[in-house]
């Protein structure tokens, strides 16, 4: 089974029955990010095939898992509904006696406030195989994150960790007394913890930091006083936060004018602690993509970009690749290669497919000796690269109707059988019709069919009726419709005023015509019809807007 196959790390130790089947992780997710994951924990999550996972958890996370994993979100966020502690822990376990690998991700470490202490006595008392496995706890990162160091010399030989969840039953006396606080889960009570410190002989003018959403784009920070942090934080919404009371703060204007964090862009990203500091911090982006089932999903070129920026990102499936009902029309096509003068390739779907078709049948690229190739867009251009074949022609337009009007030697059109792999259904009817009225016998094969997924992914889907996204990209007039098709069936007919906040965002003309019939309108289009241009198109967009 999955859970025995699974390589066990040398340094973890694995309490329970060994099972031939199920096992348990409970694993620290860290500040949110992957790249604030533990190697570890990456590699687990890749194997996962239920992850159950706490509200804190960044959906980017998600993303890492297998397809087929099962993914229960049980909350845990103060304030908010969570699926009760005694319903969880008999998920773990029943999964788990089905011999599943499970996955209990939990924001920061598992055992700093972790609250796994009923999940492990329901483990243990099932017999049921489980490892820990720890976790960047925000308590150490957010501090670092703000340019605060917890320990001096001087100002901090120790520090204290404490959750302010319950702020009455901590001993105040002895907190006081300590030259460094770190506090968890205190942004609902700040009043109450100010007031006790102060009660207890802290100085009003100690100072204080609050670090709102440590380590991800839209990372805020508050500095100031006990006298001053509740006026100064009044009418925010502080959780989640880590914060730093305590002299060492002093220190964090005087650290961030040394550059404290090393000068990559990622890391400047998250040391300029202003909301404002990139143009997109505290945008959120929903990006929809396709999904090949043949290969990995599609590049990460737009989410990387639209991250680098400051936004969070989040990603979901809205076309499902995959190959076309009946391979006969293509196996056809490739056994008669040799009447062809134009293979006609338009996507990156279209050369995987066809390429890996004609390995299916036992040929190669030689197969195409004498056949000249046209691409669209220097993306299609770069995969065609991959199966070490040069296009002999790419339109100046990075869209598929560019290359009947830029064709050459358009006077041997009457005179050319020209192949076209493409998508079952929906595809380029219009290049196909001014290819043969110009003369040219044009056939046309299915190479791969797209479909919608079977339901909405529900992270974006919470995202949107929440209001917490701002923008939504689409890269293609199928991602459109399905996107629609999806959040109508999510939420039925009253799918649309979800998205009234929500900016619009194209990747070109063709798809800004199905977002103006089906969502009404577009707010961004790229100039330059690639995911890199839609990424430059929002960043400007933005940045304009301020």
């Amino acid at each position: 089974m999955a859970a025995a196959a699974l390589k066990q790390n040398s340094e973890e130790q694995v309490y329970g029955r060994q099972a031939e089947g199920g096992r348990v992780y409970l694993v620290g997710a860290g500040l949110g990010e992957a790249e604030f994951l533990t190697v570890r924990a990456q590699e687990l999550l890749t194997q996962a095939e239920v992850v159950v996972y706490d509200a804190l958890v960044d959906a980017q996370l998600l993303q890492l898992v297998p397809q087929t994993c099962l993914k229960f979100n049980v909350g845990k966020r103060g304030g908010q509904p969570s699926m009760p502690q005694a319903e969880i822990n008999r998920l773990l376990v029943e999964q788990c006696q089905q011999g599943k690998v499970v996955i209990r991700l939990k924001s920061g470490d598992p055992l700093i406030f972790g609250r796994v202490a009923a999940e492990i006595a329901a483990l243990r008392s099932a017999n049921c195989a489980f490892a820990l496995v720890p976790g960047i706890s925000s308590a150490l990162a957010a501090p670092l994150l703000a340019g605060i160091p917890l320990t001096d010399p001087v100002l901090s030989r120790c520090f204290a960790v404490l959750s302010a969840h319950d702020p009455a039953d901590l001993n105040w006396t002895a907190l006081a007394a300590i030259e460094t606080l770190v506090v968890l889960m205190g942004g609902h009570t700040l009043p109450e913890i100010v007031q006790q410190l102060q009660q207890h002989s802290r100085s009003p003018q100690t100072p204080i930091a609050v670090i709102q959403w440590a380590g991800r784009p839209q990372q805020r920070l508050w500095l100031g006083t006990l006298a001053t942090i509740v006026a100064q934080t009044a009418g925010e919404a502080l959780s989640p936060c880590v914060m730093v009371i305590g002299q060492v703060v002093e220190l964090q204007p005087y650290l961030k004018s040394l550059e404290f964090a090393a000068q990559t862009g990622d890391d400047r990203r998250r040391m300029h602690l202003s909301p404002k500091a990139m143009p997109l911090t505290g945008k959120t982006i929903l990006v929809t993509r396709s999904h090949n089932s043949r290969q990995e999903a599609e590049s990460s070129t737009l989410p990387h970009l639209l991250q680098h920026h400051g936004a969070k990102v989040l990603e979901m499936p809205a076309l499902e690749i995959a190959q076309p009902s009946s391979w006969h029309a293509l196996d056809e096509a490739i056994d008669d290669l040799h009447h062809f003068h134009w293979l006609i390739l338009t996507s990156t779907n279209g050369i995987d497919y066809f390429f890996g078709r004609l390995a299916a049948r036992g040929k190669d690229a030689r197969a195409l000796a004498g056949i000249k190739i046209a691409v669209v867009g220097e993306k299609t251009a770069q995969r065609l690269h991959q199966y070490h074949l040069q296009p002999d022609f790419i339109p100046p337009d990075f869209v598929a109707d560019a290359l009947i009007s830029h064709f050459p030697e358009p006077e041997t059109l009457p005179h050319s059988r020209i192949l076209f792999p493409r998508v079952e259904t929906g595809g380029r009817e219009v290049l196909v019709a001014e290819f043969t009225q110009r003369g040219a016998a044009v056939v046309e094969v299915a190479a791969y069919q797209s479909r919608c997924p079977a339901a909405f992914a529900i992270e974006a889907l919470e995202a949107l009726q929440q209001g917490t996204v701002d923008v939504v990209t689409f890269a293609s007039s199928k991602t459109v419709k399905c996107f629609c098709q999806l959040l109508e069936a999510a939420v039925g007919e009253r799918w649309l005023p979800l998205l009234a906040d929500v900016s619009v965002a194209s990747i070109g003309p063709q798809t800004s015509k199905t977002c103006t019939e089906l969502l009404g309108r577009v707010d961004v289009e790229a100039a330059t019809y690639t995911l890199e241009g839609l990424g430059e198109a929002i960043v400007n967009w933005v940045r304009d807007r301020e």
